[in-house]
């Protein structure tokens, strides 16, 4: 028997008032999307295509007009504040320009989520922050401060910080972005490398398609507020369909 899926969006739709009080402007039309458990999912599709959006909608960020978002079997869109609050227990998240708080050390920046939702030991909290720098390949960086790192560095510090709750859904927005290729390679290796150490269900965010493919189980393509395809990497790679072989491929002629 097929188990449920750990994410489930559901004819979700959403727009905003316009500006000067035109009509609304609609981001997000009957989007459907599952992703099973274990699953790393990769999210592509032009600037301004709702991604972004939807990642916030799943920990109720944002809400949509209409439509269900589940999280393991729980609807986001009915829960309150406290039950939000709890869900969010569940979350990693990478933002797209690291986040990293500039005036505490890595070390700090790393704990932050721990001390923030969980009360843990001093000598515990050390332990899986060191235990992360490792992982990430920056061992006995703890005391250093943001200002002094690459943008790869800094990119594994927020790898580290994401990952440091053991949280079994992680949110990955433009994990490469600005990066070189050969960092961004290292990088989305190594995200795929921490999903499969906790068996973590993950979507990813990236407009770096040639990597970002390397690493995923399946992906889903937003066009202008729509899911317009959903399927297996293999699928992507192979789909007839112009909009999504056009984005795929590179191509510089076609709908897009």
């Amino acid at each position: 028997m097929t188990s449920p899926p750990v994410i489930r969006v559901a004819g979700v739709s959403k727009a905003f008032r316009a500006a000067g009080g035109g009509p609304p402007a609609r981001v997000l039309k009957d989007v459907n999307l599952s992703v099973p458990k274990g699953c790393l999912y990769g999210l592509i599709g032009p600037g301004a295509s709702g991604k972004s959006i939807l990642l916030k909608m799943l920990t109720g960020l944002m809400k949509p007009d209409v439509g269900s978002i589940e999280i393991e079997g729980a609807d986001v869109t009915r829960m309150g504040e406290l039950d939000l609050q709890k869900l969010r227990l569940k979350f990693g998240m990478l933002f797209q320009n690291n986040a990293l708080f500039d005036h505490l050390t890595v070390g700090a920046n790393i704990a932050f989520p721990l001390q923030r939702l969980f009360s843990l030991p001093k000598d515990e909290v050390e332990r899986r922050v060191a235990e992360r720098l490792a992982c990430v390949a920056l061992s006995g960086f703890e005391g250093r401060l943001p200002g002094g790192l690459s943008g790869g560095q800094k990119k594994r510090v927020g790898v580290a910080r994401a990952t440091i709750t053991n949280a079994p859904i992680v949110l990955y927005d433009e994990p490469a972005a600005g990066l070189d290729p050969v960092t961004s390679q290292k990088i989305f290796e190594l995200l795929r490398k921490e999903q499969r150490a906790i068996d973590a269900t993950c979507i990813m965010v990236s407009s770096d398609l040639d990597r970002l493919l390397t690493v995923t189980d399946r992906v889903g393509m937003m066009y202008r507020g729509e899911l317009i395809f959903d399927g297996s990497t293999h699928e992507a790679q192979t789909s007839t369909e112009p909009r999504v072989r056009q984005f795929v491929h590179g191509l510089t002629e076609g709908p897009l």
